[in-house]
């Protein structure tokens, strides 16, 4: 049993099951503040959360010393970068297509492991589990309406170029954080002083486009800012325990990503009363749990020949 609940299938769902929560948890938080400041403090504060669970105070720092450019580049892509374009761009894109969008990442990260990883290349079973996913986010998501048209579709064509080259960020976060398997540098480490050095830059930076709130808000900021920042350090922890597997390749991982759109949609039915389930919506569910039974099952059956 015990080994049931460390397999990769089994961490990657339970991150994602985390990560699915922050929807209903940022929706709360930005009713009192700014996106890229409460995104800034969220992440500084899941990193520093972390710091206690650090297994060698000295390895951190002999690390840090020996590595600082490792922790730099993945604290700008992996946090940094995607989160500005991610704020930036959802501003500027109607809702669904931003689900639509963030939900491809999964292809975005397989095409960049694809370019940046000789072992990870983008095979035609990986491509048709991430168009069959994709095809099942796009139902999922539609019902909320896609709107194309209008005096803002310059800006929306912009909101949607941020949000892909987002999803270029993850991907290539990913790969780096997999890259540095081989360093002594244990993940949470890693993790902890990434979201420290994001979540600081991406407040410093929120302090020249958005307006400082404070934080004397109401106790709802707090519990959603809280709680935002615990998912955060626990789901980071986990995906960089996997990426760091020698076995676990970059696009075969990410492909779990697509059950956070799914996770998302049952949580906002559960806590927000005027959100419920439409048939295309379960429709699209079931196509994404399909597509990753299949994949699964097909990796198995490689396994075993």
């Amino acid at each position: 049993m015990s080994s049931g609940f460390k397999s990769t299938s089994f961490l990657a769902i339970l991150a994602c099951l985390l990560w699915s929560t922050a929807f209903v948890g940022i929706k709360i938080g930005l009713e009192y503040t700014s996106p890229m400041q409460f995104a800034g403090t969220r992440f500084f504060i899941a990193g520093a959360m972390l710091l206690p669970l650090v297994p060698s105070w000295k390895k951190l720092g002999s690390a840090l010393v020996q590595y600082p450019l490792v922790f730099l580049k993945i604290a700008f892509f992996q946090t940094f970068v995607l989160y500005t374009l991610f704020y930036q761009g959802i501003n500027l894109v109607e809702g669904a297509t931003t689900a639509i969008i963030i939900g491809s990442q999964p292809l975005f990260t397989a095409l960049v492991a694809h370019v940046a990883m000789k072992n990870d290349l983008l095979t035609m079973k990986k491509f048709q589990t991430i168009v069959i996913g994709i095809a099942g986010i796009i139902l999922v998501a539609i019902e909320k309406g896609l709107s194309f048209s209008g005096a803002g579709l310059l800006s929306q064509l912009g909101g949607i170029g941020l949000l892909v080259l987002a999803n270029i960020a993850s991907g290539y976060g990913n790969v780096l954080v997999s890259r540095q398997s081989q360093l002594d540098i244990s993940p949470v480490s890693l993790s902890s002083v990434q979201l420290m050095l994001g979540g600081a830059g991406l407040f410093v930076i929120s302090l020249w486009v958005e307006p400082f709130n404070g934080f004397d808000f109401e106790w709802p900021y707090y519990v959603s800012l809280l709680w935002l920042s615990f998912l955060s350090a626990a789901a980071f922890s986990l995906w960089f325990t996997l990426l760091n597997r020698p076995a676990v390749k970059v696009s075969d991982l990410n492909i779990w990503k697509f059950i956070i759109p799914v996770f998302g949609a049952f949580f906002s039915w559960l806590l927000i009363e005027s959100e419920n389930p439409t048939l295309l919506q379960v429709v699209g569910m079931i196509i994404i749990g399909i597509s990753l039974v299949l994949y699964n099952l097909q990796n198995r059956k490689k396994k075993v020949l």
